[in-house]
């Protein structure tokens, strides 16, 4: 049983830009993908709403981020799974719930709306939940395991972006009236450092004095997480998980009724205009160091082929600079004790064809690539 469950967690773990497209190379295949030590990019691709462009750079000892770009007849979805605590929960989401929207929308014959991805996420959870219960007796600290998840779907003329936690979608837009390029932040956060957010934490939990605790500078829920809402962490979602034998540092003292996180995303849709350029989706570790404006200004003066790269050196080299330690130093750095410098960043960076879009092209044979499993 354990084995089979296990099994579960493995389905994504495949190379960094390989498509799976029915068992083959697929459209785009030929802009191969690489590595340059803890890096990993997709530098260009091609489906039916534009171009793309992938890339991740490690820094834990095992690589909790996990993604994905899905292009098919439901148009394209992009998946960025930020995982804390470990990498388990991340991988099970980039296994499970593109499967699910793609369920959900079939039993409305192939149209998407906010509840469909909504009905993916909250079936995604209680998966994970699932085999929590399966596991708990052989290996507990799964159920101290979590991830961000930050969806973005182009359905037709529609965007989708839907969130749980802290990562962040940021589309690129000309202003017609200056001729400059707009940064846009689609996505809702959910940290615990907003004070919207703590705010709403405290609504929710009217008689709880600790629900978030100010430690070493940092706002955290229970004084543990600093995101409010994920897939998992189910120690914090049913008070049976909550004792030993997981890690003393997770458990909390005090019994609770009601779950303390919640894995409900916000959900935006946009209509989208013709002076929408790009989008970029990415993990909270390329927005400790970058802003929404910088992003959007390496991408727009630069070619398309290479862009996540771009940005994640970008990154990188800010990273370097706040230690005031040279880049190619920053490089030297081995997984582990590199996280002490940046946390593992995933960028996904899509170009908007509106003529492909307006044309309603399908792509008839599905792309699929999913990030690397770990250096």
């Amino acid at each position: 049983m354990l084995e089979a469950s296990m099994n579960l967690l493995s389905h994504c773990w495949k190379p960094f830009g390989v498509d799976t497209v029915g068992g083959g190379g697929g459209e785009g295949s030929e802009h191969g993908g690489g590595k340059d030590g803890l890096l990993w990019f997709r530098d260009a691709g091609r489906c039916a709403t534009g171009e793309l462009s992938m890339a991740v750079v490690q820094a834990n000892q095992v690589l909790e981020d996990q993604s994905q770009i899905e292009c098919g007849s439901l148009g394209t979805f992009v998946g960025v799974y930020d995982g804390h605590g470990g990498p388990e929960t991340a991988r099970f989401v980039c296994d499970h719930l593109f499967r699910h929207f793609q369920a959900i929308a079939a039993e409305t014959n192939g149209v998407v709306t906010a509840e469909t991805i909504k009905r993916a996420f909250r079936a995604t959870e209680e998966g994970f939940n699932d085999l929590v219960a399966k596991l708990w007796s052989a290996k507990p600290q799964i159920a101290t395991v979590g991830t961000c998840c930050l969806v973005g779907v182009i359905y037709q003329h529609t965007l989708f972006v839907a969130n749980l936690g802290d990562s962040r979608a940021v589309l690129g837009r000309k202003n017609c009236d200056t001729g400059s390029i707009d940064a846009v932040q689609l996505s809702n956060e959910h940290n615990a450092n907003f004070e919207a957010v703590r705010k709403e934490l405290r609504e929710m939990h009217p008689d709880d004095q600790q629900i978030v605790v100010l430690k070493h500078g940092i706002w955290r829920v229970k004084g543990i997480i600093q995101v409010s809402r994920a897939i998992g962490d189910v120690y914090m979602k049913n008070a049976q998980y909550n004792r030993e034998p997981i890690a003393a540092k997770f458990r909390l003292t005090e019994p609770y009724q009601m779950p303390i996180m919640t894995a409900n995303p916000s959900i935006i849709s946009h209509r989208l205009q013709p002076n929408d350029l790009f989008l970029i989706f990415a993990s909270d570790g390329l927005w400790e160091h970058l802003s929404n404006e910088t992003a959007v200004e390496i991408v727009h003066s630069h070619p398309h082929a290479g862009s996540a790269r771009r940005l994640v050196k970008a990154a990188l080299h800010e990273a370097a600079r706040k230690r005031e330690m040279r880049y190619s130093d920053l490089q030297k750095i081995d997984k582990k004790v590199r996280r002490h410098f940046h946390d593992d960043i995933t960028v996904i960076v899509l170009f908007i064809n509106h003529d492909l879009i307006n044309r309603g092209v399908v792509q008839e044979r599905p792309l699929s690539i999913r990030s690397a499993l770990e250096h």
